[in-house]
């Protein structure tokens, strides 16, 4: 079954920790981690894929 696609934002800073926003809901944040191999971890555990790309803050 296809559906459609669902985006989330993952911005790190320059500490290190990342956060995860769902630009759906008012770009809540739905998980923060302390790197972002954590944050991958994440987005990967619950079969969200990457897409290529990069976007800095001042752009949203």
């Amino acid at each position: 079954m296809l559906s459609h696609p669902y985006v989330l934002l993952l911005l790190g800073n320059w500490e290190g920790s990342c956060r995860v926003y769902n630009p759906a809901k008012d770009y809540k944040v739905i998980f923060t981690g302390s790197t972002y191999e954590e944050a991958q971890f994440w987005l990967l555990e619950d079969k969200y894929e990457p897409i290529e790309g990069r976007v800095s803050a001042s752009e949203i």
